[in-house]
């Protein structure tokens, strides 16, 4: 299905990754189970979802608070990453995005703007080809002030030599919608993997 992007003379386009560029959230998900289940650690799949853009290392530390535990966060964190990372042979694109990446690609400048860390994009981007899109990219190491606010976008706008206002941002989180709308900037939503189940299962006539 083609994105419909908003009317505008757009001078970059700044994406989020997981969720938006790559399909990674059903793999990171994977990983987050594995590695809470050492801890008995609950992590539903839609309180998952609804922390999209939430950094790794402020998930741990908000369950710890929720659940009354312990779980080393730096360390945890780490292990995390590492079963997400064994998991990279089953990520894949998804193609509405790759079609826009690929037809303005060389027109304007790209940026990632990531809640994750730098090391976990460039590794997905690089399992998928994609790693010469992209001027720059925003991880979470970058900036102080996550998601919703509107620092990391910022900060990837000033990298661009882009006003915020001419910038056009690709979020598939509501988080990551609002920073950006507080960024000044216009946005197109993604959809889920679930959304995009029932879309796809809507055009087969069939229940998802």
């Amino acid at each position: 299905m083609k994105l419909e992007l908003p009317a505008g003379d757009f001078r970059a386009y700044l994406f989020d990754c997981d969720g938006t560029i790559v399909d990674s959230m059903p793999l990171h998900y994977i990983a987050w189970k594995t590695a809470f289940a050492e801890w008995n650690c609950p992590f539903p799949e839609d309180l998952f979802y609804s922390w999209g853009g939430k950094p790794t290392r402020e998930i741990i530390a908000t369950l710890n608070e929720m659940h009354g535990l312990a779980m080393p966060v730096e360390a945890l964190a780490e292990h995390k990453e590492e079963l997400y990372f064994e998991l990279l042979p089953h990520l894949k694109a998804i193609p509405e995005v790759l079609e826009v990446i690929e037809a303005e690609h060389g027109r304007i400048p790209f940026a990632v703007v990531s809640g994750g860390r730098r090391n976990s994009v460039t590794r997905a981007l690089s399992a998928l080809h994609l790693m010469d899109k992209f001027e720059t990219i925003v991880g979470s190491e970058d900036y102080v002030n996550s998601k919703p606010a509107p620092d990391a976008f910022l900060l990837a706008a000033k990298r661009l030599s882009v006003a915020p206002e001419d910038c056009l941002a690709f979020e598939d989180t509501d988080m990551g919608i609002a920073a950006a709308a507080a960024a000044g900037m216009a946005t197109v939503k993604i959809a889920s993997p679930q959304e995009r189940a029932e879309r796809d299962a809507a055009a087969l006539g069939v229940k998802a």
